[in-house]
């Protein structure tokens, strides 16, 4: 089994069965397409009815008539409108496209409402852990972190047509696309992490919506399985357990979503540099055929694009995330050209598309909301946006094929993540945290209890971590320092924690006095004093070993720029025609 990355795991009963067997956690290749889940939404309907559009009543029937149809809405879409309608017909049309491509979007304003009614709307976290709140830089500014959640549901007959595999109709979605998007407090940079469907890591306890309780997972489960477990906030409380980094958002679309979006943007453009054919002798593989160079993708095909495993270098799920990496990037620079969206019509399609295969977090729920969120994606050039693929190593045995996150480097992403680092290694806007203007008590008088987080999934504890740190701190004048025996829950990295702002400036004087970046000095409720845990970061005795030079993303993250025209994916020779 591959070496994971340290994270905290909490012991609990057995995960209950949700109607899945092992041999098809996988579930990825169909007679009808292939491989892991998408995206979401369906296109929806008619709508034709005359109005004045400069009424409200008349600007909503001329929506519905845009949305749905063709001739007729080139028709209605010749009407004009006074020019300040149009500007705020173009201004919220940047609402809700951007938020699943970094950067457009939306309707019009007095089609507001009816845009509401299509967005769903689930809770944030389904875990037990309270995320940490986020480090304001020196301008008091935060990032940013959006989970985009791809499910593979077949739970409506748009989504079983385009994803076959009938044995699937009616079973548990599985969360097959997850990438994290994190923009910068700065808003100059944008990074994008993805995590393989196949990566193995333990589930975090969740509680479904409707009260029934998913135990945490006492061995390593494949992380597409998350969503089944109450729902997208199991997935964001997946994610936190293995990164640390605080979600803000989520964002989850289906299968009918992606082809709904990619007609109503007009194509994007993706290259492979050889003739690909992913359907195999075996009758597996996404349907995908395309000829050497660069082709425009639209609706299924680009549905069958996203999903494609077989076909693309080793047939993995590595290469299917730089393909959705590729997509992506291309897709930002089409809407940014502002080519493929001058027509009303399409803008209406499009805002239709879009919310209609949105579920989002309750903080989201609106398309005011969205829009604001959309406004924060914008600010952020295509130079600037870094696609990256979570480190990982391949599984051994039982789990040969599967992924697990690499050691070092994994963690090295993440907390360039955590910290606001840029993945492009330019820089940056940042400022280093703020001190705190709280003065701190004299160090005598500040009372810390050090436990022992060095625990990882292949390792346990560090032998007394907890009593050397503790020393430290009393050399250093902590006289009230004391180890707390009770929680030895893992942590990935260091943390210092405190539970109100009047002790955050005892709790930066702990950390100043061992050198602990202020970054990893985090408030939060489930402390009621100053509490250091040791994370797998300081497993070794000494001073803490803070990185020095390391900002660099690992070359194993794949990292990709949303500038790079000249993508282009490497075709397995066995799938070319």
């Amino acid at each position: 089994m591959g070496g994971p990355v340290g994270r905290s795991s909490t012991p609990g009963a057995r995960t209950r069965s949700r109607g899945r067997r092992t041999d098809r956690l996988g579930r990825d290749e169909s007679p009808h397409g292939g491989d892991g889940g998408r995206s979401g939404g369906d296109g929806p309907g008619a709508g034709d009815g005359p109005g004045d559009p400069e009424t409200p009543e008349g600007v909503r029937r001329a929506a519905h008539g845009l949305v749905g149809s063709g001739g007729g809405a080139r028709a209605r879409s010749s009407r004009r409108a006074p020019k300040s309608a149009k500007r705020r017909v173009l201004r919220w049309s940047a609402c809700v496209l951007a938020v699943l491509i970094l950067g457009t979007g939306g309707a019009g304003y007095l089609y507001y409402e009816h845009l509401n009614g299509n967005i769903k709307k689930e809770d944030l976290t389904l875990g037990d852990k309270q995320m940490a709140d986020h480090k304001a830089n020196a301008a008091g500014q935060t990032p940013l972190n959006i989970l985009l959640i791809g499910s593979d549901a077949r739970d409506s007959k748009a989504n079983q047509k385009l994803g076959g595999a009938k044995e699937t109709f009616g079973a548990e979605p599985l969360a097959d696309v997850q990438m994290l998007l994190h923009i910068s407090a700065d808003r100059s940079n944008l990074s994008v992490i993805s995590m393989p469907r196949d990566t193995m890591l333990k589930m975090p306890k969740c509680t479904a919506p409707d009260g029934e309780v998913f135990p945490a997972s006492t061995v390593d489960v494949q992380t597409n399985q998350s969503l089944g477990r109450g729902g997208p906030g199991c997935t964001v409380a997946t994610w936190y357990e293995l990164t640390g980094i605080r979600i803000d958002h989520f964002m989850m679309i289906d299968f009918a979503g992606v082809v709904s979006m990619a007609d109503a943007i007009g194509g994007v453009p993706v290259c492979v540099d050889a003739n690909i054919n992913s359907r195999g002798r075996d009758g597996k593989g996404s349907g995908l055929k395309l000829e050497k160079g660069t082709t425009y993708v639209q609706g299924e095909q680009a549905l069958q694009w996203l999903r494609t495993r077989y076909g693309f270098e080793d047939n993995t799920d590595l290469g299917r995330a730089k393909a959705q990496h590729q997509y992506m990037n291309s897709m930002v620079r089409q809407l940014r050209k502002g080519t493929k969206l001058t027509d009303p019509a399409k803008l209406m399609n499009l805002a239709e598309a879009a919310t209609e295969a949105l579920t989002v977090d309750t903080g989201l729920d609106t398309v005011k909301k969205l829009y604001d969120l959309a406004e924060e994606f914008k600010k952020v050039p295509t130079k600037r946006i870094t696609m990256s693929t979570m480190p990982n190593v391949y599984g051994t045995g039982t789990n040969n094929g599967r992924v697990y996150p690499k050691a070092g480097d994994a963690e090295q992403l993440f907390r360039m993540v955590r910290d606001d680092v840029p993945l492009d290694g330019k820089a940056s806007k940042r400022k280093k945290p703020e001190v705190t203007k709280d003065p701190s008590a004299p160090v005598g008088e500040i009372a810390v209890a050090v436990r022992n987080g060095t625990a990882t999934d292949s390792l346990g504890p560090a032998s007394g971590r907890a009593g050397d740190v503790m020393e430290q701190l009393k050399d250093a004048g902590f006289a009230k320092t004391t180890v707390d025996p009770g929680n030895v829950t893992g942590a990935a990295r260091t943390a210092i924690l405190y539970p109100s702002a009047d002790l955050e400036g005892d709790a930066q004087a702990v950390a100043k006095a061992l050198g602990v970046p202020l970054s990893q000095v985090k408030r939060s409720t489930d402390v009621s004093g100053i509490s250091l845990a040791v994370g797998a970061d300081w497993r070794e005795d000494g001073a803490y070993p803070v990185s020095k030079g390391k900002e660099k993303t690992p070359d194993s993250a794949g990292a990709l720029n949303g500038d790079d025209e000249k993508a282009c994916m490497k075709v397995n020779p066995n799938y070319t025609w």
